[in-house]
């Protein structure tokens, strides 16, 4: 699990630039009627801590398909001024299924990702949730095999992702993945048609109502399953002084998604994102946020 203890100044600034991020999509997205809400570490944060909690440095925002892709075409349009939009469609060297909303002239260049040449920013998490097969067998088929083609798209430029485990597992899956990483590399094989590719399976039912939606790329597939009851009608709920949007049944969500919410977990269970290269844009130096090897040297 990656986790490091961030300088408090430091992780502060990160999460007032973030939520300076927020405010501005709140604002699109409120303009426009767009549905959107908070998933994963954010809404456990919003419910435990009315906020961030203490340790994360990321926002994490889920979308159903429809509003996913209407909100990237109106960012382009009237945030482009002081954001960009970092997916696989925008920049084919980003490594990951997900769109991030990045504030320009900042950077927040993580250590898994220290190989991958984007333009890594401060950040907002988008996620879409796509329609999902109400019977179980062709829903597994669908997440098995939209995951199988995001996982390549990874490896195609990561040959050591994080793994959330040890031991011999580890080790061989570590192997595995630098083997598949460098035939992937040798034979040229396109970011853009493995996304693709993820893309077609993950979308298979799009065009029909189903209960429930996934965003199939965790790093295993059915993790971010939801039915679409426990989320909608959203509901606002503060967030750090914002009112954000959340599932409506924000504990089924949670519940669900991760059992015992309410209890800190230990130290050695938490998740942030340690950049190696910081900077806020202002020109004033990231103090206290080392690199690995510039902590090992103190």
């Amino acid at each position: 699990m990656l986790y490091r203890e961030y300088d408090p100044q430091v992780l502060k600034r990160v999460q007032e630039t973030e939520l300076e991020i927020l405010s501005d999509f709140i604002d699109l997205c409120e303009r426009h009627q767009i549905d959107y809400f908070g998933v994963g570490g954010t809404a456990i944060g919003a419910i435990r801590h009315q906020g961030f909690i203490p340790w994360d440095d990321d926002i994490d925002i889920g979308f159903l398909r429809k509003d996913y892709d209407r909100f990237l075409l109106l960012a382009k349009e009237e945030l482009s001024d002081k954001y960009e939009l970092l997916n696989v469609e925008e920049d084919a060297n980003y490594p990951l299924p997900t769109t991030r909303l990045v504030k320009k002239g900042t950077v927040f260049h993580e250590e898994p990702l220290k190989h991958c040449k984007c333009n890594f920013g401060i950040f907002l998490d988008l996620y879409f949730f796509d329609n999902i097969a109400d019977d179980d067998k062709a829903m597994r088929k669908q997440g098995k095999t939209a995951w199988f083609w995001g996982k390549l798209l990874i490896l195609r430029h990561i040959g050591k992702p994080t793994l959330y485990f040890g031991g011999f597992k580890a080790f061989v899956v570590r192997v595995a993945c630098y083997v598949g990483h460098f035939f992937l590399w040798l034979f040229r094989i396109s970011p853009r048609w493995l996304y693709k590719k993820a893309m077609k399976a993950s979308r298979r039912y799009e065009n029909q109502q189903t209960k429930r939606a996934a965003f199939f790329f965790d790093p295993t597939p059915f993790t971010s399953v939801i039915d679409k009851s426990e989320i909608f009608p959203t509901k606002k709920m503060p967030f750090n002084g914002l009112m954000m949007r959340f599932p409506g049944n924000i504990d089924a969500y949670l519940s669900h998604r991760f059992g015992d919410y309410m209890t800190l977990p230990p130290e050695d269970k938490r998740h942030n994102h340690p950049p190696y290269r910081l900077d806020f844009g202002d020109g004033s130096p990231a103090i206290g946020a080392h690199t690995p090897a510039e902590k090992e040297e103190k």
